[in-house]
């Protein structure tokens, strides 16, 4: 009877260990994952993430698909072993905050921010899980991180912007419009990025002794209108990667076309959609970069604190030229010689 009873006693321990194994490869992994990024191993392994994004366009759409693919590229497919979690805040701050609050209320085994607002947000309030973020400005302006280089806590990510784009194109400007003495600039004063990079933007002009004039708005409706309040006071339009102004960019680019207006952004898909030039990259390359980093995350382990914050370094002058002769410019041979990437930075 007493060897029975052993035998059954081993036999019960050995089935709890297989059931406790089983577990960790989808529970309780996700759980350690979500405290410190420590669910890496195996196949079997399932994952669940959050993402926020601020509003629907086409750099910030890029960016998510890019970061998509990344997990897919690395076996984590939608559907199969990755849940995803995605919320867009409509560019409304009161949904933004919202999103975030219940993102927190959840366990994550990672959470991806989409632009500055959103990544505030889920900074404020995301304590436990790793967070990256993606298309933000500056990162330390923001108070997202307090070192580029080594962020530590729970968040890292990618920043959109290498201040040496703003400036690139602003030397552009400079030396190939003689005639622009005043460079009208739409942004919203109410997001940091878009504050951050009009300065850098205002610093490399006034070197040239081009002034920056201001037309402000709160929200995408308003984007029209503070567009035309420039026209006859300016002699081209820049705009940053400003969510709000970027959601509603088509009115500009119409203001900028119908009365002979260069019109400069900073970023491709603008200029892909009408603007004139641009110093830039890919925004699906961007988020691509951050899903490797999130790869790094969950597959292998890596402390989301210890990864340096990324900045683009591919850089290059991209002119869309179908949309300069709408706006009444005359591209020359040495606007084309800055183009590295002719084939595909010669949009025609």
């Amino acid at each position: 009877m007493g060897k029975k009873m052993s035998m059954l006693l081993a036999v019960t321990a050995l089935l709890i260990g297989v059931i406790g194994c089983g577990n960790n490869g989808n529970g309780a992994g996700n759980e350690g994952s979500a405290s410190g990024g420590n669910n890496a191993s195996g196949d079997s392994a399932s994952y669940k993430i959050a993402i926020s994004q601020y509003v629907e366009h086409p750099s910030l759409d890029a960016t998510r698909q890019g970061f998509m693919d990344a997990l897919i590229d690395a076996g984590l497919v939608e559907g199969q072993n990755l849940t995803v979690d995605y919320s867009n805040a409509q560019a409304d701050s009161t949904n933004n905050m919202s999103i975030a609050q219940k993102i927190a209320g959840e366990k994550y085994d990672l959470v991806l921010a989409i632009a500055t607002p959103p990544a505030q947000a889920i900074v404020g309030q995301v304590k436990e899980s790793p967070i990256l973020f993606a298309a933000v400005t500056d990162p330390l302006d923001a108070k997202l991180v307090d070192n580029l280089d080594h962020p530590g806590g729970n968040v890292s990510g990618a920043s959109d912007t290498n201040p040496e784009a703003i400036t690139k194109l602003m030397d552009f400007i400079a030396g190939n419009f003689p005639d622009v003495k005043n460079v009208g600039v739409v942004l919203n004063q109410g997001e940091p990025n878009a504050v951050v990079m009009t300065g850098i933007a205002e610093e490399a002009l006034a070197k040239h002794g081009i002034k920056v004039v201001k037309a402000s708005v709160t929200n995408t409706s308003e984007v029209k209108q503070a567009a035309e309040s420039l026209v006859g006071r300016v002699d081209a339009l820049y705009i940053t990667l400003d969510n709000t102004v970027v959601e509603a960019v088509n009115t500009v680019i119409k203001v900028a076309n119908d009365n002979d207006l260069p019109f400069f952004s900073a970023d491709r898909d603008t200029v892909e959609a009408g603007a004139f030039a641009t110093v830039g990259f890919k925004y699906y390359d961007h988020g691509y970069q951050v899903g490797q980093m999130a790869v790094d995350v969950l597959k292998n382990g890596k402390k989301v604190g210890d990864m340096k914050i990324t900045v683009p370094d591919k850089l290059d002058f991209i002119l869309n030229l179908k949309a300069a002769a709408e706006q009444g410019i005359e591209v020359t041979d040495a606007m084309k010689d800055q183009v590295q990437d002719k084939e595909n930075n010669l949009i025609e």
